[in-house]
């Protein structure tokens, strides 16, 4: 489990394929790995991912074909990756519960300044659409944030510098590509609501 705030902005150094999927190797680029060790959770770009080796500040993970199939943006050498280690229970939640799985990918269709801040639209599957709510939360490319308008499916952010500044999604532009989380809450009231309309009547 996640909270959605970015610790380090990291950078794939290698991607070596497998049987079934690749093995990444990331720069972890100041991340405190003091306390990780083999085994330990860590999202990339809000893909939970589990610690295979670690050397000095490297990291290194097995990524199968079809997480590749789900995501965006651990496929190529030299790009960005938001890292953020799992939580532990006495940590702050200072964005949302995030699971690390990705529901979906979104696409960018204006990334640009408004005042000192930037406005980010998104166009969200249209299977994920009724999970996103205005002041909602949702996660995108690993960070937790919270939904200002929704008209169908596009939605947007407003990011505070700060955010860009520590994140990747500096690198945005129309036409990237971004990993979507929704809220855990939403995805459980969707399925509490259709078990109703299910269950067997006493």
């Amino acid at each position: 489990m996640f909270s959605g705030i970015v610790a380090a902005c990291g950078r794939i150094t290698a991607i070596a394929p497998l049987e079934d999927g690749v093995r990444l190797t990331v720069d972890t680029n100041g991340l405190d790995l003091s306390d990780v060790v083999i085994g330990d959770s860590i999202a990339n770009s809000g893909v939970c991912l589990t610690v295979i080796e670690i050397d000095g500040p490297l990291v290194r993970f097995d990524v199968s074909r079809e997480t590749l199939n789900c995501t965006t943006g651990l496929d190529q050498t030299d790009a960005e990756v938001n890292l953020e280690k799992a939580l532990r229970l006495a940590d702050r939640l200072g964005g949302h519960l995030v699971t690390g799985h990705v529901d979906g990918v979104g696409e960018v269709l204006r990334f640009a300044p408004v005042g000192e801040s930037h406005e980010l639209v998104i166009r969200a599957p249209a299977a994920l659409a009724g999970y996103i709510a205005r002041k909602g939360s949702i996660t995108v490319n690993g960070v937790s944030l919270t939904v200002n308008r929704v008209e169908g499916t596009d939605f947007s952010i407003n990011l505070i510098p700060h955010t860009v500044a520590v994140t990747n999604l500096k690198r945005l532009e129309a036409g990237s590509l971004v990993n979507l989380e929704i809220d855990l809450i939403a995805r459980y009231v969707e399925r509490m609501l259709a078990w109703r309309e299910e269950a067997p009547q006493p």
